[in-house]
């Protein structure tokens, strides 16, 4: 699979988009996943125009596809891949290098793997926030056992916001700028440890919705704390690379995701970002101010049920995204128009129902096309996706879960 930047943006009239999808895969039995070529290909360059010369690294994550993986890695300004578990990092090695894993890993098996394995040493990059995670790692196999061992200083990217208190994720202890100088003259003392790299992920920026629909306070607010984090982060951030290098050759920085890449390239200490969630375009990416990706991964349920005139109900649809629940961490409809769930009942494992004026013109055996909150979680429900261009299926891509592994 080649992409190529589109010379259209057929996802701007829904009115032929998802009737022109639900025309290519008509011989398709839902659920099924499908992945629209020119969209996926207008997202891959539009976060190369964000991030305007500061090569990406794929967050795996965030696409668990490897065929799309390495068509976006084929691009001039992708360069390497963030992975989420040492697991998946072994085995995208097969075919991939210059891997960093963007989470600590405590799995034995996979760490004894990489230890006596040279050619996998050199290409994965494994993620440290302490020295415990040091300890770890040598008491799985000690030094003299194996080959040095890449490692890669994680900063914490969050904001201590006065009023606001805590604001973004809870990951790494290292949070000043000495802690992650203390932490990187420990890690070179060490024998079996090569460090070579940094990483903070700001996802109080990355990954927060700034115009949320029909809530422009709450929008008001969150584009003041994300100000207000940059500016923080961009200073501390640069204090605590500076102080590093001090100690070590750093080979990169990265930082930053999809939702963050304009203000993460902007902080000069930055060598690279991270992007992944933009490929896909899930819905929670339609509501930011600087960008909106194209509906790139979709899925298609089918109507099974009509309780009333008025009500459709799907086969399935429960696929909910992982973060603090509500209503935004369920699919959206994306086709027909003028179709909601029920707030009683919602998408549920085995059945959504549907309502609206849209649902009228439902007959057993229509489809429903639903977007996922989140992008790479799609992909942990199908075997694989169909490939859509111009009116027709031109390939099929296996999922992770297609070619056999789970890995979390």
């Amino acid at each position: 699979m080649k992409l190529i930047r589109p010379a259209m943006a057929p996802w701007n009239d829904p009115d032929t988009f998802w009737p022109d999808l639900a025309a290519a895969t008509s011989q398709l039995d839902p659920p099924f996943g499908v992945l629209s070529l020119p969209a996926l290909a207008a997202n891959a360059f539009s976060l190369l125009d964000r991030a305007a010369g500061t090569p990406i690294r794929v967050a795996s994550k965030s696409v668990r596809v490897r065929g799309v993986l390495e068509a976006v890695l084929a691009l001039p300004g992708y360069a390497g891949v963030l992975a989420y578990t040492l697991p998946e990092a072994l085995w995208l090695a097969e075919t991939m290098d210059d891997i960093v894993v963007g989470y600590p890993t405590t799995h034995r098996a996979a760490l004894r793997e990489l230890a006596v394995d040279e050619r996998l040493a050199s290409q994965v990059t494994l993620m440290v926030d302490s020295v415990e995670h040091l300890d770890f790692i040598d008491s799985v196999i000690p030094p003299s056992r194996r080959t040095p061992l890449r490692v890669c200083i994680e900063l914490d990217c969050s904001w201590e916001g006065g009023v606001f208190g805590h604001v973004g994720v809870w990951r790494s202890p290292v949070y000043t700028p000495v802690a992650a100088q203390r932490l990187a003259r420990a890690i070179v003392k060490r024998e079996g440890f090569t460090l070579v790299g940094m990483m903070g992920y700001e996802a109080q920026v990355a990954g927060v919705t700034n115009r949320p629909p029909g809530k422009a306070a709450r929008g008001a607010v969150i584009r003041y704390i994300q100000r207000s984090s940059i500016a923080e982060l961009a200073d501390r951030r640069s204090q605590a690379v500076g102080l590093v290098r001090e100690v070590a050759d750093l080979e990169f920085v990265n930082g930053g995701g999809t939702g963050s890449i304009e203000s993460t390239v902007a902080d000069a200490s930055v060598t690279e970002v991270a992007a992944g969630s933009g490929l896909f375009g899930p819905h929670l990416f339609d509501h930011y101010t600087a960008f909106t990706p194209a509906p790139a991964a979709s899925f298609a349920l089918s109507v099974v049920r009509k309780p009333r005139p008025g009500l459709a109900t799907l086969m399935g649809g429960g696929w909910i995204a992982s973060g603090p629940p509500g209503l935004d961490r369920a699919p959206s409809v994306a086709w027909p128009k003028h179709l909601r769930t029920f707030p009683r009942e919602g998408a549920g494992e085995v059945q959504t129902p549907l309502r609206g004026r849209g649902a009228r013109g439902l007959a057993l055996g229509d489809r429903v096309w639903l977007r996922h909150t989140k992008a790479g979680e799609l992909s942990e429900h199908l075997n694989y996706f169909s490939v859509v261009d111009r009116g027709k299926i031109v390939d099929t891509l296996p999922t992770y879960r297609g070619e056999g592994p789970v890995f979390l």
